[in-house]
């Protein structure tokens, strides 16, 4: 009785294989790699766990919680607020409080929610954070140092590398936004995705993510390293 499904399964697999072979030929693509990332993220069978919220949570939502799944790694710059990947549930909550308009309270659980389950890719995650990120106030005083608690404690994780760019720091002026870049099954599957007013913006030209990644160097190279952050972040707790 299952046969005839497998069967076809099987022969509907393969007819995407070679559409997509047939594409890349056509369009001259003899990158054999980046074909074979294409073919696989095509075919893959695995329902994301992301579709739960299809309908529910605007598409940015559902597209960057795939980005993550296909990245490899993500590196990211945060001026003003915490990134999502390191948010609790408190400060998440009070960012999404905050928009305009207001959000009902089913809409906002929902967002805190997706942001953390978000957190369990496990992927390697390099982040250079400003001062005016750990300093600002989305909530009450528990809150943030319950927030600065947390990233202190995920920043000792093998996979996740922080650094602070102190207020003090001489001719910072080079990341004005929010940028994190993902690092896909190869390199021309990479993409920056940047804060945009109505939500997450998407960039994969070469030209934009060259740009990126000289920007993130430059940023990284006068940041503080890992652990005179930690010993940053530590003096900050102890001021709240």
């Amino acid at each position: 009785m299952p046969q005839p499904p497998l069967r076809g399964g099987a022969v509907r697999f393969r007819d995407v294989l070679g559409r997509l072979r047939r594409l890349a030929s056509h369009y001259a693509c003899t990158d054999v790699e980046f074909v074979d990332a294409l073919v696989t993220m095509a075919t893959e069978r695995t329902r994301g766990w992301w579709e739960e919220y299809r309908g529910l949570l605007p598409t940015s939502f559902l597209d960057l919680a795939e980005l993550d799944h296909y990245a490899t790694f993500l590196r990211e710059v945060a001026v003003l607020y915490v990134p999502g990947l390191l948010q609790t549930e408190d400060y998440a909550r009070a960012v999404f409080s905050a928009r305009v308009p207001e959000l009902t309270t089913e809409e906002l659980e929902l967002r805190v929610e997706h942001r953390m389950r978000r957190q369990r890719t496990g992927l390697p995650y390099e982040l250079v954070i400003h001062e005016a990120a750990l300093r600002i106030r989305v909530s009450d005083r528990p809150a943030s140092r319950a927030q600065l608690t947390r990233i202190l404690e995920l920043s000792e994780a093998e996979n996740i590398t922080v650094r602070v760019i102190p207020f003090d720091l001489d001719g910072f002026a080079r990341a004005a936004s929010t940028m994190t870049y993902a690092g896909g099954p190869v390199p021309k599957l990479d993409t920056v995705v940047r804060d945009v007013p109505h939500g997450s913006g998407f960039i994969d030209s070469e030209a934009q993510l060259s740009a990126f990644r000289t920007r993130f160097r430059k940023v990284e190279a006068v940041s503080l390293d890992p652990q005179r952050s930690r010993d940053f972040i530590h003096r900050l707790v102890r001021e709240l």
